[in-house]
C-alpha cells in the first residue's frame, strides 16, 4: 500500500467534529509496537488539537509488566473521566522500578492516550479514534536501543514477543481508523504538520 500525505490539522478536525464516546471526553488513542513512532505523532495531533493533554502508557508500564498495569489507568484515569470526574495517576518511575508523583487528568474535550495498547479492545467503545503507527521490526529494535543502551537488547526481544501476542490476539490494526506509515520511504516535506497515511 502506497502511503499518501495527511495533516495533523485535517485529523484534528475530524476528531473535533466527532461526538465523545468516553463521557465528556473525545478519547484518541495511538497505538503501535515499541519505537514506531507514537510519541511524535501523539506530540503533533495533540498540538494540532489544541495542545490536546497526553497521558502515556509509559507512565504505567514497566520492563516486568507490559501490558498487565490497564486496570490501574482504568480506575485512575478512563473511568473518572467517563463520569465527568477530573482523572489522578501515580507516574512509575523505570529507574527506580516504583511508583513516584502523582499527576492530574483535567476533564477536557479531547485526551490522547499514547502507547502500547492504548486502542485494546477494552476501550474501542470508548474511542473517538483510534491511530496505528506501522514501523518495521528492524527500525523499531534499532530506535528502542539508540534510546536505550545495547545492554537492553534481551528486555526488547522479551518486551516485543509480549506485543506480537498482545496484537494477535487482540486485532488492533484491522480496527484501527487511521494507519500512519511511521518509516515512509519518502518523508513528508513538512513532517511537522504532515504525515504519511496508509488508511
Amino acid at each position: 500500500m502506497t502511503p499518501t500525505p495527511d495533516t495533523y490539522t485535517a485529523l484534528a478536525a475530524r476528531i473535533r467534529a466527532a461526538p465523545p464516546r468516553c463521557g465528556p471526553v473525545r478519547l484518541v488513542a495511538v497505538d503501535g509496537p515499541s519505537g514506531a513512532g507514537k510519541s511524535t505523532f501523539a506530540e503533533r495531533l495533540a498540538e494540532a488539537l489544541g495542545f490536546a493533554r497526553i497521558v502515556h502508557t509509559d507512565d504505567f508500564a514497566s520492563w516486568d509488566d507490559p501490558l498487565g498495569w490497564w486496570p490501574r489507568l482504568e480506575e485512575q484515569v478512563l473511568g473518572p473521566l467517563e463520569r465527568g470526574s477530573a482523572g489522578r495517576f501515580q507516574r512509575y518511575d523505570w529507574v527506580r522500578r516504583e511508583l513516584a508523583e502523582w499527576h492530574d487528568v483535567p476533564v477536557a474535550h479531547t485526551l490522547v492516550l499514547e502507547g502500547v495498547s492504548t486502542a485494546r479492545r477494552a476501550v474501542a467503545d470508548r474511542l473517538t479514534c483510534a491511530v496505528w503507527i506501522e514501523t518495521g521490526r528492524t527500525v523499531r529494535l534499532r530506535r528502542g536501543l539508540t534510546r536505550d543502551g545495547e545492554e537492553a537488547l534481551p528486555q526488547w526481544r522479551r518486551w516485543m514477543a509480549a506485543e506480537d501476542r498482545h496484537f494477535a490476539l487482540d486485532g488492533t490494526r484491522q480496527r484501527a481508523d487511521v494507519v500512519v506509515d511511521g518509516d515512509p520511504p519518502t518523508a513528508p516535506a513538512d513532517p511537522a504538520h504532515t504525515y504519511m497515511r496508509l488508511r
